[in-house]
């Protein structure tokens, strides 16, 4: 394990090792070029395209900045700061118009919340097309408290064959951010979703993400509701209401539920190796 203990200290070296030898056997093993990655201007996907060039070197990972007309400006002048800080190429198309016009072909008028959703989700289409006309694989960005609490859009960012940062919480990305000196006014701003004006994700989740991420590590480690609150000092409301976020959010992080007529069954007992090598 990459943890030293209960707590959300983790083992830099070891956790950038391991990453990174999961990133190059996977591409590896699955016979293709290399990866794409949507860069937004924060600290994920900062981290994990740097992890990406690391482990399989600069020409094999693709860029791709997909900004719409919500994007926040201090993202687009950060992404600016990371292309040129670690030398990298970055690809750039303005969405606006795709999410106006799947916007006036809804069957029901779109709210911000399904508004946000489909641009996620068209994200996600421009990625795979590059990625098969690439012979690629798309990397996921999101990080262990976002996938536990569902703060995804599924088949959006969460539609990736990779997440190389899925198991560290958002505060060991924030420490791993500063180890790899990622420039500072990254790592500082509100972290953001950039898919609605204004929208933050600790304003969203209602906790700062510190709170989050004991409360997480709390349940990970089986802890009594009560002990968590008192840790991550925040109401025992807080903690129960994360919990139900976690388990109404457990269709999020698995594939659709099969019916089981077989012997073995897709998705259930049907298992294969993520990973060989």
């Amino acid at each position: 394990m990459i943890y030293l203990d209960s707590d959300l200290t983790i083992n830099l070296e070891e956790t950038l090792v391991v990453i990174k030898d999961f990133i190059k056997i996977y591409v590896e093993n699955s016979g293709c070029n290399g990866v794409v990655v949507g860069l937004s201007g924060g600290v994920d996907s900062a981290i994990t395209a740097l992890l990406c060039n690391d482990a399989l070197g600069k020409n094999k990972i693709k860029c791709i900045f997909l900004p719409d007309d919500a994007t926040p400006e201090l993202d687009i002048e950060h992404l600016g700061i990371l292309v040129k800080k670690f030398n990298s190429s970055c690809d750039k198309k303005d969405i606006t118009s795709i999410v106006k016009s799947v916007k006036n072909s809804c069957i029901l008028k779109a709210n911000n919340f399904s508004l946000a959703n489909i641009k996620a989700r068209i994200r996600m289409i421009l990625l795979y097309e590059y990625a098969n006309m690439t012979n690629s694989l798309v990397c996921g960005t999101s990080n262990k408290s976002e996938i536990l609490v569902g703060y995804f859009t599924k088949y959006g960012d969460g539609g990736v064959d990779i997440m190389p940062i899925g198991d560290i919480y958002k505060t060991q990305v924030l420490e791993l951010a500063r180890y790899l000196k990622i420039p500072k006014e990254i790592i500082s701003k509100p972290p953001t979703a950039g898919l609605i004006k204004g929208q933050t994700d600790e304003k969203e989740l209602k906790l700062s993400y510190e709170a989050l991420d004991k409360i997480l590590i709390g349940l990970e480690n089986k802890r009594d509701i009560k002990d968590i609150a008192q840790i991550a000092d925040v109401k025992k409301s807080n903690v129960e209401r994360i919990k139900k976020m976690r388990i109404k959010s457990q269709h999020k992080r698995r594939t659709a539920l099969i019916p089981k007529l077989g012997l073995r069954t897709p998705g259930l007992d049907w298992r294969s190796p993520i990973q060989q090598g």
